[in-house]
């Protein structure tokens, strides 16, 4: 995983942080890369009373002292060899952290999930969705107090998005490296449909059962097409054992899929469009984040463009 130069690790929040921070140390240790500890502070309400009244900066102290928590956080790892900086400002949590990413050009985001599951339905929090919408480079999203490593990967691709070669190129790079550096089991997921196949079979547009058949192999065949060809540089194909080629709805055959192999991350596309920020294209991205309780590695293609700006 030779890809990560300048690394940006979340902490923000008090408990579950010590499996995804050791697993940034050793990321970032293992690319000879740089890795800055962040938290954003809210607005202090009273910070202009405070100020006029007693000349004390209170969003400055509350910085500070959440800095000198981080600096506690990360001292069990000096060391380790790996250059850590610490660093706490204060505003919006998501547009501090993207601003961050573009002033300081990291490549990797790493953090943990906002929400426990419990009695919230999903995993990731309202920070965690804005950033895997909105985020530039990829978005590593572990669970609180996740496994130390990872046994099972799930790489979820589209080859039949020509938009998308390199988003799906970027996905198996990192699926597969990863996997190899946890040494880890990696499934690939690819699920096709038939568009308009319910009006064929019995609405206004119905037509005979043998076409319909025929229609659905034609659309198989050429998915498994784009699928072998995408995979055969990664010496992969359609008959490989954890390659999977599945008829259905992409975000829930990839949920019952992660789901039912145990998997312990997703790799996967927020596929914003080029020239259109944070756009998310579908609805295959979103309801795979609202459904999961699984950890993601999220990514989007190279002319992503983030709403935000610094």
């Amino acid at each position: 995983m030779k890809r990560f130069k300048n690394i940006l690790f979340v902490a923000d929040r008090d408990d579950g942080l010590t499996t995804a921070l050791d697993r940034a140390v050793a990321v970032a240790g293992s690319n000879d890369a740089r890795l800055t500890v962040l938290d954003v502070t809210p607005e202090a309400g009273l910070a202009d009373v405070v100020k006029q009244s007693y000349a004390v900066d209170l969003n400055q102290q509350i910085r500070q002292q959440r800095l000198e928590t981080l600096e506690a956080l990360v001292y069990p790892y000096t060391s380790t060899g790996t250059q850590i900086y610490t660093t706490v400002v204060t505003g919006t949590p998501f547009l501090e952290i993207v601003r961050a990413v573009l002033r300081n050009d990291h490549d990797l985001v790493m953090k943990v999930a906002q929400h426990d599951s419990g009695l919230v339905p999903w995993l990731f929090g309202s920070t965690d969705m804005h950033l895997l919408r909105k985020c530039p480079c990829p978005v590593w999203i572990d669970r609180p107090n996740g496994e130390p490593s990872y046994k099972r990967l799930l790489a979820a691709v589209d080859p039949f998005d020509a938009d998308s070669a390199d988003l799906n190129c970027l996905i198996l790079d990192l699926a597969t490296s990863l996997a190899e550096r946890e040494h880890a089991a990696l499934d690939v997921v690819h699920a096709w449909e038939l568009p308009g196949e319910s009006a064929l079979a019995s609405g206004r547009g119905r037509i005979p059962r043998t076409e319909l058949e025929r229609l659905l192999l034609e659309t198989e065949r050429r998915h498994r097409e784009a699928l072998n060809t995408m995979l055969s540089p990664y010496g992969l194909n359609s008959d490989t054992d954890h390659v999977h080629l599945v008829k259905g709805r992409p975000a829930r055959i990839i949920s019952t899929y992660a789901r039912e192999q145990h998997a312990d991350l997703i790799v996967m596309g927020t596929l914003g469009r080029a020239g259109i920020p944070g756009l998310i294209i579908g609805n295959t991205a979103e309801d795979v984040l609202r459904q999961s309780q699984t950890a993601v590695l999220a990514v989007k293609p190279a002319a992503f463009v983030s709403p935000v700006t610094c």
